[in-house]
């Protein structure tokens, strides 16, 4: 391509009604065209003066993409002589020597018909095996609000007003300490906040140094497992159990456990018992997802035969503010004597999921180590969040919006419930509804609640299938999670009309006998 054809070919590409400025696409289209070979190496440039006559633009915007071609290694200039394009083509021998020669092809672009070769094709294959695992079994949804999304809360009823106000008061000051990293485990203000606010509304046992401030249930999970567990170890996990949880450990490395839960939470067999796990994984207040409660003599059990075979404890205690006639259980780690518990819990499900801020209680003589290792590996900071979330809980705000949101989430909840008797009556059962964000609406046993899910959301309603939850092919139970925190009651009706109809056409017919 020589001069000519360039200012033709640029021309012609340029888009002046575009909200793309024209030195951005200048500069664009020419990066495109060196490194596609068709401006080759060697080849000069015109000057800044003629290719910003031939294009109708101003010479400085011609200057500015000519410095920053230059700055970026794409071109050449030599005083007195001009600009050149330079050879950034690959070694081809390096090349060579780390893999075999890719099939030739003929790039059809190319006014000279030159030979490239063929980019090699990527799938799940270039994945490591724990890559693979995670992407196929991969439970997160392109989608994360509407009828019925389980664990969201209505981020619409956020005072966000009263937010906003702190935050601009604080971002006013300005103080620079909130600007940097967060070391010591997070602002300690807030930590000495949530440790008030955890030992009344969770029976927590804690001081706030052993408060650890993270982004969420995921990092705070992940930082205890790469701190106390080595590839190979193992978990045991509730059967069934959240998804995210299990693939945070399965990316490292444990091998999982699957224990059954029944009615009063966790039970572990005899043969569990005879193997001890380096962790256990468990959600006592409300488990997640068929919402019982792990009964007190579980409890003891459990905290004994951690103190006795040296298991850590790892409590998700994600949404036990939301709780509908009876007050909050207190936590496993409120009766924790032998310092095995890791408690861990989020804001945003009592706030909103954007939120980003979680905390740990670590046991007080891993407090040290866990600060350590969560500044060692997550570098973290949002100290002017955190202190925003210091004054809300101060001023009272987290307290009086915990108890507005469980009467709307319990009356939310109630529409739900009243809707399914009024079309199935007891033909269908709702389990785990005394707690939480969501019910689990059980499904016959013939029932593929993969393929309800997939017809519901064609239909524009969003569950999720119990089967998702188990590691087994062949889960003990079907049934669909409906989340209703973050339905206006208006809507829970109309919308669960279209998911039954889905059900009756998808799930209640009879299974067909083979001939």
């Amino acid at each position: 391509m020589d001069t000519v054809i360039l200012s033709d070919w640029l021309a012609a590409r340029l888009d002046r009604t575009a909200a793309e400025p024209v030195y951005r696409q200048t500069l664009r289209l020419m990066q495109q065209a060196i490194l596609t070979g068709q401006l080759p190496p060697g080849t000069k440039l015109p000057s800044s003066r003629t290719l910003a006559e031939d294009l109708g633009i101003a010479r400085n915007t011609v200057l500015h993409v000519y410095d920053q071609l230059t700055a970026e290694g794409y071109v050449i200039s030599t005083t007195g002589s001009g600009t050149y394009v330079a050879d950034t083509r690959p070694d081809t021998a390096a090349v060579n020597m780390r893999r075999k020669p890719a099939v030739a092809s003929v790039d059809k672009e190319d006014s000279t018909a030159r030979e490239t070769t063929k980019p090699p094709k990527r799938d799940l294959n270039d994945l490591s095996a724990r890559g693979r695992r995670l992407i196929d079994k991969a439970g997160v949804s392109a989608k994360q609000w509407g009828a019925f999304m389980p664990g969201v809360p209505d981020v619409a009823e956020f005072p966000a007003r009263t937010w906003s106000r702190l935050q601009a008061r604080l971002w006013k000051e300005a103080n620079p300490d909130l600007l940097t990293y967060a070391p010591g485990g997070g602002y300690r203000p807030l930590r000495r906040a949530l440790s008030d606010y955890l030992r009344v509304a969770r029976s927590v046992n804690c001081t706030p140094d052993q408060i650890i401030i993270t982004t969420g249930i995921h990092q705070s999970i992940d930082l205890a497992v790469r701190l106390l567990t080595d590839v190979g170890d193992r978990a045991w996990v509730e059967e069934p159990c959240y998804w995210g949880a299990r693939s945070v450990l399965q990316s490292s490395g444990i091998t999982l456990v699957p224990v059954p839960v029944d009615d009063e939470g966790l039970n572990p067999s005899e043969q569990d018992l005879q193997q001890p796990p380096r962790l256990a994984l468990v959600t006592p207040s409300h488990q997640y997802p068929l919402g019982m409660v792990m009964s007190l003599a579980r409890r003891r059990t459990l905290l004994e035969y951690a103190r006795q075979h040296n298991v850590w404890i790892i409590e998700d205690d994600y949404d036990s503010e939301f709780r509908y006639g009876s007050r909050p259980l207190a936590s496993l780690q409120g009766l924790d004597e032998a310092g095995q518990v890791i408690y861990v819990g989020s804001l945003g499900k009592m706030l909103f999921p954007g939120l980003r801020i979680g905390y740990m209680i670590a046991p007080e003589h891993l407090v040290d180590t866990f600060r350590t290792g969560v500044a060692e590996l997550y570098r973290e900071g949002q100290l002017m969040q955190q202190a925003v979330m210091t004054e809300f809980i101060m001023d009272g705000h987290l307290t009086s919006h915990v108890r507005r949101m469980r009467a709307l989430y319990g009356e939310r909840r109630q529409i739900l419930i009243d809707a399914i008797t009024a079309r199935f009556g007891s033909e269908l059962p709702v389990m785990g509804d005394e707690a939480g964000l969501h019910l689990v609406l059980g499904l016959p046993d013939h029932a593929n609640d993969r393929a309800v899910t997939a017809a519901a959301y064609d239909a524009g309603v969003i569950v999720r299938p119990l089967a998702s939850y188990y590691s087994s092919d062949t889960p003990a139970r079907r049934g669909l999670l409906l989340g209703y925190a973050c339905v206006p009651n208006d809507k829970i009706g109309p919308a669960f009309d279209t998911l039954a109809r889905v059900i009756e056409q998808t799930a209640l017919k009879a299974p067909t006998r083979a001939a």
